[in-house]
This record gives C-alpha cells, sequence and structure tokens, in this order.
C-alpha cells in the first residue's frame, strides 16, 4: 500500500449491532491510502469475528485485541501503532460519511495545517441535531486566536471535547508525546485536544458534516444505571489544570469558563436524570437530583456561572437556573417534563 495519509483508530467494546455499518463507512472511503486500527477491548459479544470478516478482503484493517481498560487505554495503543500522516478517530456505533476523510485530509494538506475541524450530526431519541462552532470558516486560524478563543472554548463548552470530527497532525502527537489521559472520567477527549491544541500553530474549521454519532442504552453519555456522571463532572471542575494552559489563560478566567461547564453539565444531567427510566426507579433519581444542587460546589459555580451567562440565557433556562438556586426538584420535575412535551 502507498504511504498512509490517514490512520483513523476505532476502539471496540460489545458494538456487534452496529460495527458493521461502521466498518463499512470506512472501508469506502474516498481516499484509500488509510488504515483502520481496531482495539478490541475485551468484547464479549461477536465484534472480534465481524471484524475479521472484513479484515480478510481488507488489509488496512488492524485488529488488536486487549483486556478491557478503557477508551483512553485503547486509543493508546492505537496511537502506538498508526503510521499515518494524520490522524482520525472513531467510535464503533458511529458511521462517517464516504468523504469525510478525504475532505478532511485533502483540507489539511491545503496548507500544511496542523488539526482539522469539521461539524457533527447526532442522533438522540430519534430526533438529529447538528453540531457547529462559532470559529471562522475555512481560515488559517493561528497563534492569538487558538490562545483567546480555542483554548477558552475548550474549557467552557463540552461540544468540541470530542476527537472524532478532528483530523490531528501524528507528527506533533509523536513529538510532543501526546496520549489519552487514564482515569479521567468524561474528560479525557477534553484534556487530549487542550494539549493538542496547545501545540498547535495552524488550525482550521470547515463547513462539512461528514460523521454521524449514535447515542445508543448503555452508552457513555446514557448509562444512568450504572455510571456516576455528576462525580465525573465533579472530578473534572476540581480537577487542577498542567501549567502550560495557566500560562495562557489566567486561573480567574479558567475558574469562569470552568464554572460554566460544570453548572451546564449540571443542568443536562438534571434533564437526564428527571426523564423516565425503566433501570432508576424515580425516587432514586430524584434523590440523585436533590443531592446535585445541593452540593456546594455547586452553589459556588452557580453564582460564578449566572454573573457570565445571565445576559444569554432565555426564560426556560433562567427557570432552571433559578429553581437549582432554590434547591427545587419539584419544580425541577415539573420544567424539564414540560419542556419534553414541548418537544415531542
Amino acid at each position: 500500500m502507498d504511504e498512509v495519509k490517514v490512520s483513523i483508530i476505532i476502539p471496540v467494546y460489545n458494538a456487534e449491532k452496529y460495527i458493521q455499518e461502521c466498518i463499512q463507512s470506512l472501508v469506502n472511503q474516498k481516499i484509500k491510502e488509510c488504515e483502520f486500527i481496531f482495539i478490541d477491548d475485551g468484547s464479549t459479544d461477536k465484534s472480534r469475528e465481524l471484524i475479521e470478516s472484513y479484515q480478510r478482503n481488507d488489509k488496512r484493517i488492524i485488529l488488536v485485541s486487549q483486556k478491557n481498560q478503557g477508551v483512553s487505554v485503547a486509543r493508546n495503543t492505537g496511537l502506538q501503532l498508526a503510521s499515518g500522516e494524520y490522524i482520525g478517530f472513531v467510535d464503533a456505533d458511529d458511521y462517517v460519511r464516504e468523504d469525510m476523510f478525504k475532505v478532511l485530509y485533502e483540507a489539511a494538506k491545503q496548507d500544511d495545517f496542523d488539526v482539522i475541524i469539521c461539524n457533527f450530526e447526532s442522533e438522540m431519541n430519534g430526533q438529529i441535531y447538528k453540531t457547529t462552532y462559532p470559529f471562522p470558516l475555512n481560515q488559517r486560524l493561528v497563534g492569538d486566536y487558538i490562545e483567546n478563543e480555542i483554548l477558552p472554548y475548550l474549557l467552557k463548552v463540552d461540544n468540541l471535547n470530542s476527537v472524532v470530527n478532528k483530523i490531528y497532525k501524528n507528527k506533533i502527537l509523536k513529538d510532543k508525546r501526546l496520549k489519552f489521559p487514564i482515569g479521567i472520567a468524561l474528560g479525557e477527549d477534553g484534556l487530549f485536544n487542550l494539549y493538542f491544541f496547545n501545540y498547535t500553530k495552524a488550525a482550521k474549521y470547515i463547513d462539512y458534516t461528514g460523521y454521524y454519532y449514535r447515542e445508543v442504552k448503555g452508552s457513555a453519555t446514557r448509562n444512568i444505571a450504572n455510571k456516576d456522571y455528576f462525580k465525573r463532572a465533579l472530578d473534572v471542575y476540581n480537577m487542577k489544570f498542567p501549567t502550560i494552559i495557566t500560562e495562557k489563560i489566567p486561573l480567574k478566567k479558567i475558574q469562569i469558563l470552568k464554572s460554566t461547564k460544570f453548572i451546564n453539565s449540571v443542568i443536562s444531567y438534571i434533564h437526564l436524570y428527571l426523564q423516565p427510566s425503566k433501570e432508576v426507579s424515580f425516587n432514586k433519581r430524584y434523590q440523585y437530583v436533590k443531592n446535585m444542587i445541593h452540593n456546594q460546589d455547586v452553589r459556588e459555580a452557580l453564582k460564578v456561572y449566572y454573573l457570565d451567562t445571565e445576559s444569554d440565557l432565555g426564560r426556560y433556562e433562567r427557570f432552571i437556573v433559578k429553581m437549582i438556586h432554590k434547591r427545587s426538584v419539584t419544580a425541577l420535575y415539573f420544567a424539564t417534563a414540560y419542556s419534553r412535551f414541548r418537544n415531542r
């Protein structure tokens, strides 16, 4: 095979229901100089066998099996093996357009960009949502813009954290020995991006949607029966950032950005835990929300959040924030129920 232009790393854990669609979307990529590195992270279903069936007919597929150690370890294993000029990531539940990595690679090569960012679509509860960003399109984003806009955005907003809608220059990853942090719950993608963009000299955001994220039962954002999402958000909120970040962004600004992200996470978890669930009783979900809004870190972050976002909040959002401040789970329950009814 010719020199690999893009290495695509796919962590796999019990994804047999969707992985064939994922694999098919990869092997059909219009850019042929790819390698597809599947890391089977201890699957107990037929995921491995399905990958092997494709591997027999496509030598670009690399399959590594390891005991279950989580998505960060799996991706780091893939990074060690990747030989491509650029690195992309795909989750085994998802799929991409046939031209995705061709479009991103060609955009990267136009002027030697270190990273390309694109939009993505999410399917949740049968509805499709498109994620876009407030960055200039098709422009060379460099030093000051990355430091003053992109790095703070990563600290403030969750939707840029994901690695699946980007390609990264492999030379930077190897020269700086960048890896996904281990043991950082729901924050590993964000930290990886913070480190990478810290070393990025030129980035570009393109108005293109090629990645399709499928939210499935039991996924990292929906498994409320087994995951303590608030604790994870709390850990991220209280995490100390490395010197390379604090040297570029004042600590006071970091606190504002962290507080905004934290309260937005709390609001999203309120919606998640107060919606009907067969797996978790109403009493447990009610108590979970009650514990969240009584948490002292939430109380402190809420003060900062309201000062920073008051003018941007709509009437519904203002009400939710006010009810968090008043610690009224009952009001939050009826408000979120009404919101679900309106959005049906």
